[in-house]
């Protein structure tokens, strides 16, 4: 059961709440949308704290965040935040450390987070900043019978040369069926997602420990090359603006045998309804250099340094990221509904594995061989595997992503949109030199 004490003397809110309200902005995914709906019948009705929900689209809820956040308005109280924000927005004194209200609440059970989740959301002073409300790693995903069709086996840890062997022998095997889906669509979570995790086993990285990029280096060069040729030669039609959905549909369609992207996606492909439920086979993110490739992602909850009404905020965040929550779900929306990916009991729990057995093991595998210190063979300058945690990678992301999809498009070769990548990530590169040397 969850307290039920109230904090007073709080003030008035967007919602129009008083001391027992608290005021959350929250992104739209289906997984917010049935919390919203659980939470006036459980939430409320055991603690009396009333939850005004604003939500959002995805960018949309990115910017109206940002803006609240920057401005310490204190309007909202909970706000949805990536891995990406988190220690971002924890070293600039936006969000409260939760430490002492993880301290205070021991049924929350702070030890069976898992822990790449816990330093994602940790910012650079040690204290958790967000807890996470669901999350994903990478895995490859394909059709075991097809590759049987074709007399192969894949290996229980692939290497990327070694999918790339599988994708040229696969494809066409079955009509229309290509070899391998891949993202190829601009963004900086789009393209870049799956192929930041390939440059960082291949040996590259965007920028040096002491802030020299690294977007023209020769490991950053082949990893991109090595991407684009496999997607060009033996990916799915229309490449350059597919991302996940548009991949998620091509293997659930029959076009492609394999797709390297997020766990996320198994309980789609798994789902009563999916014509390819049973036919999947999910190996570890493919490597070359690395031990693992997977990279690390969660949408997690994160408090107003602002916020007046901290307490009920975290009697908020504690039951929504809670093992007792994950059970509601199960029973009242379904298993496969249950926001996963961030607790080692989620994967205990019987009834959970019952629907989600083909993959949950191969997914708590991927997250907990993720390491978001230290995601290559160099020492980086921010936290992050398929993302550079600083303020400025999304605009540089996108920008050079451009230039890779306009490369798969067969429009620019590698390395001249490499060479406009370097100029770009040296301008972000020159700026951190400059204030890390006081000029």
């Amino acid at each position: 059961m969850l307290a039920t004490s109230s904090c007073a003397g709080w003030g008035g809110s967007v919602g129009g709440g008083g001391p027992d309200s608290i005021n959350v902005l929250m992104v739209n995914n289906p997984q917010m949308v049935d919390l919203q709906r659980l939470t006036a019948d459980n939430f409320t009705r055991e603690t009396g704290i009333t939850v005004n929900f604003t939500v959002l689209p995805e960018n949309d809820v990115r910017d109206k965040i940002s803006q609240e956040f920057s401005s310490q308005a204190g309007q909202y109280d909970v706000a949805t935040l990536s891995n990406f924000e988190i220690p971002i927005y924890a070293r600039s004194g936006w969000i409260a450390p939760m430490d002492e209200f993880i301290a205070a609440d021991p049924g929350f059970d702070q030890e069976d987070i898992l822990a790449p989740m816990v330093t994602s959301l940790s910012g650079d002073d040690g204290q958790v900043y967000g807890q996470p409300f669901y999350g994903e790693s990478s895995f490859l995903m394909y059709r075991r019978d097809v590759l049987e069709q074709a007399g192969l086996a894949m290996p229980a840890n692939p290497t990327w040369q070694e999918v790339a062997d599988i994708a040229a022998r696969v494809d066409g095997v079955q009509p229309g069926m290509a070899g391998i889906c891949l993202r190829g669509q601009p963004g900086w979570g789009q393209v870049f997602a799956p192929l930041t995790t390939v440059v960082n086993t291949f040996g590259g990285t965007w920028f040096t420990e002491d802030w020299q990029a690294q977007v023209d280096s020769p490991e950053f060069t082949e990893a991109v090359q090595f991407y684009v040729d496999l997607v060009r030669e033996h990916g799915e039609t229309g490449a350059p603006q597919a991302g996940f959905t548009e991949c998620l549909n091509n293997l659930i369609q029959g076009n492609v045998a394999m797709w390297y992207d997020a766990t996320s996606a198994a309980g789609s492909l798994e789902a009563a309804d999916s014509p390819v439920r049973g036919m999947i086979g999910y190996a570890p993110a493919p490597v070359v250099e690395t031990d693992s490739a997977g990279w690390l992602y969660a949408w997690s909850w994160g408090i107003q340094a602002a916020s007046e009404r901290k307490d009920a905020a975290w009697q908020f965040v504690s039951w929504a990221s809670g093992k007792e929550y994950e059970q509601l779900v199960g029973e009242q929306v379904g298993w496969s509904s249950v926001p996963a990916g961030k607790r080692a009991s989620t994967y205990e729990n019987p009834q959970y594995l019952a629907e989600a057995g083909a993959f949950a093991e191969q997914t708590r595998a991927a997250i907990e061989s993720a390491d978001p210190r230290n995601p290559g063979v160099q020492a980086r300058p921010a936290i992050g595997i398929q993302f550079v945690g600083i303020p400025e990678f999304p605009d540089l992301g996108t920008q050079v992503s451009q230039q890779i999809s306009s490369a798969i498009a067969g429009q620019v070769s590698v390395a001249d949109a490499l060479d406009r990548g370097q100029q770009l990530a040296d301008d972000v590169a020159e700026r951190y030199r400059s204030r890390e040397s006081g000029s």
